[in-house]
């Protein structure tokens, strides 16, 4: 990664595994870190920033269009949160209407016209929607974007299974886009052998374990109060847990091309760390 330069990452994992939430927790981290930080939501439900906007509801990028036309403003679109981290919400189309990943295509090319990448930036994330690698949701890593990945995952035999498809999307666009694979994130369920799995697992892709989140319900408590953990009590432990993953992010620079898995090999890991007893298991009745 070229030093100096704005760190663009996007953060990918399965469906509900907890993105938003790890990703404003993360940024906060930065920021106590003093960085300059910019939050590009990239999901329909426009919740990518809420925690660190204390639940202020933002206009999305396609909604003001929608409403203003092309003559919207960068202060109309970019809300100021904890730690002086800038929020945009990318939105989406009407239900039923639309493509939801054309309103990525169109936030990020508005936000680059409109002058929201700025010099004193040192970190912009994407909080992409899903495990959705394909069309407009691949366009953070298709266009070269975020040279950056991280994947959320925990040690549920689903999680690991997507972070395994999202790791077959990176590896497509790295031999085009420049794009690497930083690491994988564990936002822990408290499944068991979960750290260990979770380290074969990113060994296996030929990356590395960036960070394990344990499971503390304070996470719940703070989300009630619409505040990242690091605002709400910055003295709990799970705040710190979430400064040393910020710290990790800071000081990694061990990127990768991912070694995908086949098939049979990931449910060989499974097997052997018990998440499933056989492969035939999932098929009786």
């Amino acid at each position: 990664m070229q030093e100096g330069a704005i760190r663009q990452i996007a953060i990918y994992g399965k469906g509900g595994i907890g993105k938003s939430t790890t990703t404003q927790n993360l940024t906060a981290g930065l920021a106590e870190l003093g960085k300059q930080i910019m939050v590009v939501g990239c999901d329909p439900k426009a919740d990518s920033t809420r925690l660190l906007l204390g639940g202020l509801a933002q206009q999305t990028v396609l909604d003001l269009l929608r409403e203003q036309g092309q003559n919207v403003g960068l202060d109309s679109l970019m809300k100021t949160g904890f730690g002086g981290i800038r929020c945009v919400e990318s939105g989406g189309p009407e239900p039923g209407v639309g493509c939801a990943g054309r309103g990525i295509i169109t936030a990020i090319g508005l936000l680059e016209n409109l002058g929201a990448y700025t010099d004193d930036l040192d970190y912009v994330f994407y909080d992409v929607l899903g495990d959705v690698v394909c069309g407009g949701f691949a366009m953070p890593i298709r266009e070269g974007k975020a040279k950056e990945i991280y994947i959320v995952a925990s040690g549920e035999m689903m999680s690991l299974y997507a972070a395994n498809n999202i790791s077959k999307g990176i590896k497509r666009y790295a031999e085009k886009g420049g794009v690497r694979l930083g690491g994988i994130i564990c936002n822990s369920r408290n499944v068991d052998r979960e750290l260990e799995v979770l380290r074969a697992f990113s060994e296996e892709l030929g990356t590395r374990l960036t960070g394990f989140i344990p499971r503390d319900n304070i996470v719940q408590r703070a989300e009630i109060r619409k505040k990242t953990v690091i605002d709400y009590d910055p003295k709990a432990p799970q705040a710190d847990e979430y400064r040393k993953l910020a710290r990790a992010i800071e000081e990694n620079r061990n990127f990768a091309i991912p070694t995908p898995m086949s098939q049979d090999r990931l449910e060989e890991i499974l097997i052997e760390y018990g998440l499933i007893e056989t492969v035939e298991s999932d098929y009786r009745i």
